[in-house]
């Protein structure tokens, strides 16, 4: 019985969008009385709902999503380093913490092997030899790994690989 309800609970969630799932979030965190899970939810449903808006209502494709979710975190790991810099640990700490919350709600990131594993098949599936095709290769890259690596480590390992 407790394992029926486990899977259509699972399978409920897999079915359901970012946005649904940001919700139930942020009720929860709202009943733990969590202030950086909550400040963090509500930025992320606020970007979504930004792009719905923009969008004329228009449902929000998961792509979409994941890049939202991507553009957050990477604001947030600008700002962490800003603040480390300049000496102001708190707010460092307020920033990297809301990471840590937004990056629960993407797919599992590729490790650094599985990462090079993937460019090296794109690379021998492109025919590219040398750095003058980075742009080939970047192009199927990003749009293939989008969401399981950011745009840096992609860039990074097929600059390593095509030198």
């Amino acid at each position: 019985m407790i394992d029926t309800l486990l899977h259509f609970y699972i399978v409920k969630l897999m079915t359901m969008s970012l946005e649904l799932i940001i919700s139930e979030a942020i009720k929860t965190a709202m009943r733990a009385k969590d202030r950086v899970a909550l400040d963090s939810l509500r930025a992320v449903k606020s970007q979504i709902l930004l792009l719905k808006t923009e969008a004329l209502g228009a449902e929000v494709s998961e792509e979409q999503e994941i890049a939202i979710l991507q553009r957050m975190i990477k604001q947030r790991k600008d700002s962490y380093e800003q603040f480390t810099a300049q000496g102001r640990n708190d707010l460092a700490e307020v920033e990297e913490a809301q990471m840590k919350v937004i990056e629960k709600f993407l797919p599992a990131q590729l490790s650094s092997e599985e990462l090079e594993a993937e460019i090296k098949q794109i690379i021998s599936e492109t025919g590219a030899e040398s750095i003058k095709d980075l742009g080939k290769v970047m192009g199927i890259a990003s749009k293939n790994l989008a969401g399981k690596s950011d745009g840096k480590s992609i860039s990074e390992m097929a600059k390593k690989l095509l030198s």
